[in-house]
């Protein structure tokens, strides 16, 4: 990595989830840059189905050039937040960046969804997002670089998506979209930035390979797309936008991106797979 490339060098980053998918391929982005990188997830152990840990998570950061942070904890646990926040403070003096990446993801309609699983979706993406960016907000005010990412959807009440997407998991991701929404108004005074990124398309981790087929992951791209995206908004300065719904494939045009076809999963000229209140423009 050439000086140039350092733009974050010295930043410092906390991310929720990140053990692997969509949060470790933006923290490693971030790496690449210089930044320093907090990640705070339950994943200490590997799943039979999902390869890899916040462990090996943190390794792919440091490979990369930054230095890692692996926090095990839960973005429910109030505490463990609040002392994950204040780790990272410690340890790198400051923070910079919050990336609200953890999710849970279930579509099961209102009719059969019990509140146990209702519950899960709205502690961990709305509730989630909330207590992190809320636990950061005393290091961010102190930062002259001080943004606020949160992986979620622009609102979008058209009526045939609630055919498609149960009402639990919207609630939960919508809500999202709120809490990130509001802090760019709370926080516009203090020069933080909080903006939403969320991807055209659907994007092949390992969760959604469990789920989709292989003619729909054919279809879809790859993490880096929302990791460039993520960080072509983070190394900007927070100044130059706030508030913003943005969608993967937009931030990269708008940075001087022409060739999307290198974000394929397959080399393939079939449709891509729209991901969820995607719509073509």
């Amino acid at each position: 990595m050439t000086a140039s490339e350092k733009t974050l060098q010295g930043r410092t980053a906390i991310i929720s989830g990140g053990s692997r998918g969509i949060g470790e391929a933006i923290a490693v982005r971030l790496a690449r840059a210089g930044a320093n990188i907090t990640l705070l997830a339950k994943t200490a152990e590997p799943h039979p189905k999902l390869p890899g840990t916040i462990y090996t998570a943190a390794q792919a950061i440091e490979e990369a050039g930054g230095q890692a942070l692996p926090i095990v904890g839960d973005i429910r646990d109030d505490q463990q937040v609040a002392d994950a926040v204040a780790a990272t403070a410690e340890r790198f003096g400051g923070i910079d960046i919050v990336i609200n990446n953890a999710s849970a993801l279930n579509l099961t309609a209102t009719a059969e969804i019990d509140m146990k699983h209702y519950d899960l979706m709205q502690d961990i993406n709305a509730r989630g997002a909330f207590s992190l960016s809320r636990s950061a907000i005393p290091h961010l005010r102190k930062s002259d670089h001080a943004h606020v990412l949160t992986l979620s959807p622009p609102i979008s009440l058209e009526p045939h998506w609630f055919d498609e997407i149960g009402t639990a998991y919207t609630v939960s991701k919508f809500s999202m979209t709120i809490v990130a929404l509001g802090l760019s108004r709370e926080l516009a005074a203090d020069g933080v930035a909080s903006n939403c990124l969320w991807p055209r398309t659907t994007i092949s981790t390992a969760a959604v390979r469990n789920i989709l087929s292989e003619k729909l992951i054919a279809r879809s791209r790859s993490t880096e797309i929302m990791s460039d995206a993520a960080y072509a908004i983070l190394s900007k300065d927070p100044s130059a936008a706030t508030g913003q719904c943005y969608i993967d494939d937009e931030v990269l045009s708008a940075n001087g991106v022409t060739d999307f076809a290198k974000y394929r999963t397959v080399d393939s000229d079939d449709e891509l797979e729209l991901d969820f209140w995607t719509t073509r423009r």
